[in-house]
């Protein structure tokens, strides 16, 4: 099902199946923002990871002396949320653990996942509630939209830029293309004034991966150096993507808290890099934003 929150700037609309927005639009201009998916590139447009980020090592992790089984990004992006809140600036969908999200992450839990609407910004929502009586939960959550870039016929991708939070340098990893896990190696990106050419051949070896809170707002410009959207969180890693060799027309712009597996590693869930843990009934709650600089 799906819904809508709209003002004098912007149309944004939302889908149940994975508490998903499903595209933002420009009232004054008509232009979409959000990708609207399309599987020559990538039949997705903005989906939550939850309850990993990422690829798990051979696509499994133990817990307890038990090995479970658990497909990139997780089970949330592929499941029907109930829509709980609506209003004109704000709604909220919910997903409860079921029998079958128990057989690959065993843990009760209730994730919640609202949008606000405010001029030209949309804050996305992230609520995480262990209902566990006993035990620590651990997870990773998220964020995975595709921004269309370039926006206009007759452009490439390799005419625009991304703008990393006015940087000089950033220190960032990448994940192996043929696994999905995370090389050991660190590589450095020069930026000039924050600003880095999506020169062709630029994902070529797939997403750049940042950790350590070393950028908290990336944005997209125009050949014209114009930012037209910015993103702009507190998560500890964000992750910049769009498909190697194939010069699709999107980015995507993904604060995570978590990721994927290096390839060395051999710990348990309790040991993951960049994890998550919640006491019994506790609570875990971040935003981020999408501002459209229109």
């Amino acid at each position: 099902m799906i819904y809508e929150l709209n003002n004098e700037e912007l149309t944004v609309r939302f889908s149940t199946l994975g508490a998903e927005m499903v595209s933002l639009k420009s009232n004054k201009t008509g232009q979409e923002y959000l990708w609207q998916g399309d599987e020559r590139y990538w039949g997705r447009r903005s989906p939550v990871l939850f309850p990993i980020v990422g690829r798990l090592k051979e696509n499994k992790y133990r817990y307890e002396n038990r090995e479970y089984r658990m497909s990139q990004h997780g089970f949330a992006r592929d499941m029907e949320f109930s829509c709980t809140e609506e209003n004109q600036e704000e709604i909220w969908f919910s997903l409860d653990a079921t029998p079958m999200t128990r057989e690959s992450y065993p843990f009760d839990f209730r994730l919640e996942i609202g949008y606000v609407l405010q001029g030209t910004e949309v804050t996305v929502k992230w609520k995480v509630i262990s209902q566990e009586k006993k035990k620590e939960m651990y997870f990773s959550i998220g964020g995975h939209p595709g921004f269309y870039c370039p926006l206009r016929e007759g452009e490439q991708q390799e005419d625009y830029s991304i703008w990393l939070d006015g940087k000089d340098e950033v220190i960032f990893s990448r994940a192996s293309l043929e696994t999905g896990l995370m090389y050991n190696g660190k590589n450095m990106m020069k930026l000039s004034g924050g600003r880095r050419l999506l020169q062709e051949g630029f994902f070529d070896e797939g997403a750049y991966i940042i950790e350590d809170y070393q950028v908290s707002r990336v944005g997209l410009a125009d050949p014209e150096n114009r930012r037209y959207l910015t993103v702009s969180f507190q998560a500890p890693l964000v992750g910049i993507w769009s498909p190697e060799k194939k010069n699709a027309p999107f980015v995507c712009i993904e604060p995570w808290y978590g990721r994927c597996d290096r390839e060395t590693f051999e710990g348990t869930l309790k040991n993951r890099e960049w994890s998550n843990r919640l006491g019994p009934g506790e609570v875990f709650e971040r935003s981020w934003q999408i501002r459209v600089e229109q």
